[in-house]
């Protein structure tokens, strides 16, 4: 996007606001449906500032505008936002409410559109001070003469054998939930959400399938599904029994009046502050409680837990596959090259759906964007003497997948070993955590960068976050980060990702998913004990690690991994293949 062109949007847009009497607008990267991964019809901060990563927010006021977003995006936001249109902040210690009290004229009107923001969003506004308008249209999408249409693909069954619990049982499910909150309904505004609840998948977003669409649960078991009918097949509904109506998008609002006097359950951290205007509007008595699919849908029973073992394997084999072929093409080759490949490697198996995410391969300066995406104009060609940092996943048809490999290209510097070896130092003492029911995340995650602050060193994302089964790769369980205050529990499936991230040189990042199970019980307090399964198998950079900073027992963990990474990957592979495995892994399982 040129400076003139974002200029004029920003032009178009104070035009609007004009016409709507408030003095400033919030754009939030989030679209309707409160999601990581928007569709092109709803990247709005994208189009009106060029910003692509997948958290932030624009403000933009009658003479100045703002991109925030958080510690992964630092270095992103200096690269793609034009300084001079648009300030820039991290918004972990500059938020959005912050910049506007500061910035904005006193008493200033700030307009936002109700559908893309949550209650308690709205709240944080006002508690700085804040005077906030609802508009009851989107004065960007009105200057947005080109916008995509709305998505609308085709609703898939996903199968009871990776499910492993009907909808109807999950939809009763949800009914016991309600019943304990004593609500008679409940809201269901997140797309995965409704994912899970109803065994069906879509590609209405790029990496996570799923359908946009909202629903409406009933303590009776019961649900309300607000989609386009035509999207959705005889067999899928067919899988519905009696239990499921669907519904035209456009009676969503009408059917609210049903509520009227009845306790409906609202997740004000994950639902538009649209749902509680109208809600209340229409007489309703609301609960403001967690969406009662969130922990269902994090605890992976056993049929989920296999098929995600299986999508593991396969993709493990092409990982290891690309990997074979990257040790033999170094030099030759820039960071798209690399992203092309590994699809090209991934893509060969029938399960294959999407990419879980957009791929991070960041070469030398570009591997310390925490969330780097290489373009035409960025993408750096491979030479000896610094590090390549790969982050990619996958979406098959029975599991995602999300691993991060470092590789040396050429010999490592012993900075780059030292820094690499503190990495996996953190990586294994989460793989190999025992910990009693009741342990947080964050506690976890202390343990990972226990290694990196004996050495003053650190970095800034969580350790691991929720991962789906054929879903969101970013899905909330137990988040192991310095803020995850809830509890791990057996079956929830986490990555496990320290990192270090020197700006300007290089960026290491070692993650593989794990399953968190039951495992014995304390003698001393009777507590169930619980310990992590790897799920991932690809092999380490053996290249990059120091083993004289490795303990006897880390030594241990990483030759037993490797010597797992041998036996479940080697029935898939070809000989030559097999060969570069066993020699690259020698030296821990010899």
């Amino acid at each position: 996007m040129t400076a003139s062109s974002l200029q004029q949007k920003l032009d178009d847009l104070r035009a609007a606001l004009k016409k709507e009497g408030v003095d400033g607008f919030i754009i939030p990267r989030a679209d309707e449906y409160q999601g990581e991964y928007v569709p092109a019809s709803a990247d709005r901060l994208r189009w009106i500032s060029g910003f692509t990563g997948s958290a932030g927010v624009a403000v933009v006021l009658t003479d100045k505008a703002a991109v925030l977003s958080d510690g992964r995006y630092t270095i992103q936001l200096k690269q793609q936002i034009d300084a001079s249109l648009f300030e820039t902040d991290d918004s972990t210690k500059v938020s959005a409410g912050d910049w506007i009290s500061k910035i904005a004229k006193k008493g200033a009107v700030i307009g936002y559109d109700p559908k893309l923001h949550t209650p308690r969003e709205i709240k944080s506004f006002e508690d700085k001070g804040l005077t906030m308008k609802a508009l009851p249209a989107n004065p960007l999408d009105a200057v947005w003469k080109d916008r995509p249409s709305a998505p609308s693909a085709k609703v898939e069954a996903f199968p009871l054998s990776s499910a492993g619990v009907s909808a109807q049982d999950k939809l009763d499910q949800v009914a016991g939930a309600l019943k304990d909150k004593k609500a008679q309904a409940a809201i269901i505004a997140l797309p995965d959400s409704i994912a899970w609840l109803l065994n069906i998948r879509s590609s209405d977003i790029p990496h996570i399938p799923v359908a946009l669409s909202y629903a409406i649960a009933h303590e009776n078991g019961t649900l309300d599904w607000y989609i386009d009918a035509n999207r959705v097949g005889a067999e899928v509904q067919k899988s519905f029994g009696n239990r499921v109506s669907i519904k035209a998008p456009k009676d969503l609002e009408a059917d609210f009046a049903k509520l009227m006097d009845k306790a409906v359950l609202v997740d004000e951290r994950r639902t538009s502050q649209w749902f509680l205007t109208e809600l209340r509007k229409h007489g309703a008595k609301i609960i403001d409680a967690k969406d009662p699919t969130i922990i269902l849908k994090a605890r992976k029973n056993p049929a989920e837990q296999e098929a995600m073992r299986n999508a593991h394997v396969r993709d493990g084999a092409a990982v290891t596959k690309f990997l074979k072929w990257l040790s033999e093409n170094k030099e030759t080759i820039t960071e798209l090259d690399i992203e092309a490949k590994l699809e090209e490697f991934r893509k060969a198996a029938p399960e294959y759906r999407d990419s879980s995410f957009d791929t991070i391969a960041g070469f030398g300066s570009n591997g310390a964007i925490v969330h780097y995406r290489a373009t035409k104009e960025t993408a750096k060609m491979l030479e000896q003497g610094s590090l390549l940092l790969l982050d990619s996943g996958a979406q098959y048809a029975d599991g995602t997948t999300d691993i991060t490999r470092t590789m040396a290209i050429g010999t490592p510097s012993k900075e780059m070993k030292e820094r690499f070896t503190l990495v996996l130092k953190a990586h294994i003492a989460v793989a190999r955590a025992r910990f009693p029911v009741g342990t947080t995340g964050a506690q976890i995650d202390a343990l990972a960068r226990a290694p990196l602050w004996e050495r003053n060193l650190d970095y800034a994302h969580g350790t691991g976050h929720g991962v789906g089964c054929y879903l969101s790769v970013h899905e909330e369980a137990t988040s192991l980060s310095p803020r995850g205050a809830e509890a791990m529990e057996a079956g929830m499936i986490v990555s496990n990702e320290p990192g270090y991230y020197k700006e300007g040189a290089y960026g290491i990042r070692l993650e593989n998913l794990i399953l968190a199970y039951e495992d014995g019980v304390c003698a001393d307090t009777g507590k169930k004990m619980l310990a992590f399964e790897t799920l991932t198998f690809v092999p380490f950079d053996l290249s990059c690690v120091d083993f004289g900073l490795l303990n006897e027992s880390e030594k241990k963990w990483l030759s037993d991994y490797h010597k797992a990474v041998f036996e479940k990957l080697s029935p898939y592979l070809d000989a030559p293949t097999k060969d570069w495995l066993l020699k690259t892994t020698a030296a821990q399982h010899a």
